[in-house]
Parts: structure tokens; sequence; C-alpha cells
């Protein structure tokens, strides 16, 4: 949980979200995508309030979050494929597998695939996207450091080309230029650990 927050992004910003376990960076993912409502406050991108058009906003948005969605009886080129055609982007599939290195794994069934693999077909969504706003809650887990970097490059470009990224992770992650916001400074007073006596 957390209060008194406020922060602004522009294009091509990114934010790094840190802080304790519990201190609400999941939390603050999941609102930010429109999938939570604030108790207080709003949040608003070029000044109109989220929930005015929160269907226009989620179409504007990509979220990965903890979960895979990976159905385990999809091959790998099927699950991209499935995705890339409710998003409209069909011509980036092959493009999407050989940057996340699973052009050798496209007939590969879901239920086969590693959690590395896993994760890594979900980062396909990404490239798929045409999303401005990533919201990316510890992309890397489960990673190796090749594909931690091929991560690294994604957001990279996604910002070069004026796209906007919300990230938490507990590992070191290049992030050139961005914002930090440590949550653990908003716990509300309440929630507060007492000083030891």
């Amino acid at each position: 949980m957390f209060e008194g927050l406020s922060f602004s992004l522009e294009a091509g910003d990114a934010l790094l979200l840190t802080g304790p376990n519990g201190s609400g960076k999941s939390s603050l993912l999941r609102l930010l995508a429109g999938l939570l409502t604030p108790l207080d406050g709003q949040i608003c991108v070029n000044g109109t309030p989220v929930h005015e058009d929160i269907e226009g906003h989620r179409a504007n948005t990509a979220y990965l979050g903890h979960l895979d969605p990976i159905k385990p009886t999809l091959t790998v080129l099927e699950s991209a494929r499935f995705w890339a055609t409710m998003l409209g982007t069909l011509d980036r599939v092959d493009l999407a597998l050989s940057m996340l290195n699973l052009s050798d794994l496209a007939a590969a069934p879901g239920r086969v695939l590693s959690s590395g693999q896993r994760r890594r077909l979900s980062l396909t969504r990404l490239l798929l996207s045409p999303a401005d706003l990533w919201l990316l809650d510890e992309p890397t887990v489960g990673l190796d450091t090749r594909t931690v970097a091929s991560v690294e490059q994604m957001v990279a470009e996604h910002r070069a080309k004026g796209g906007v990224v919300v990230l938490s992770t507990h590992i070191e992650f290049k992030l050139p230029g961005a914002k930090t916001l440590d949550l653990g400074d908003f716990t509300p007073a309440a929630f507060q650990a007492e000083a030891p006596v």
C-alpha cells in the first residue's frame, strides 16, 4: 500500500519501481494498467483521467505480470500468432521470435517449455504490441544473462521510438536516464513498522 504518490512521464521516459516486498510495486503496475481502481486520486494520460476511456487506455498499454499466459497445447508459433492476430501485427511474429531466440522452438508446445522459455514467449507480446506504454513486473525472472540483455535492448528501442516504460525488478537492469521511485517512501504511517524501543 502507498499514499501521497505523484509522478509524471513523457515520451521516451522510463520509471524504475523499487522498494521492499509488499510496498506496492505490483499494485501500482496493475493500477496503471487499468486492472485496479485507485481508492483515492486518479491516473491521467495526456491530462485525461484513464477511467474516462478505460478501453482506449488498455489498448495502448502492454502489461506483463508475474504469470506467463502460455497455453500448454499451443506451440510457440501458434501462441505468437494468436497474440499477433488479436493485436493486428501478424507481420511482426518472425522478428519477435527471432529477437527472443525462440525461432528454433517454433514447433514446441507450451507444456514442454522451461520457465525461462515460457518467459521469453510471454515477452514476445511486447514486440507484437503497438502499445506506447509498457508496464513490466519483474520481466527478467528466470532469464539468462543473454536474454536479459535482449530485454534491455527491447526496452531501449521502445523508448527511442517515444514509448514509455514502467518497470519493477530486483536485479540490475540497464535503464539509462530512468527515473526511480521507491514505493517504500510512500508507505502509509499506519502500515509503517514501529521503531524498536
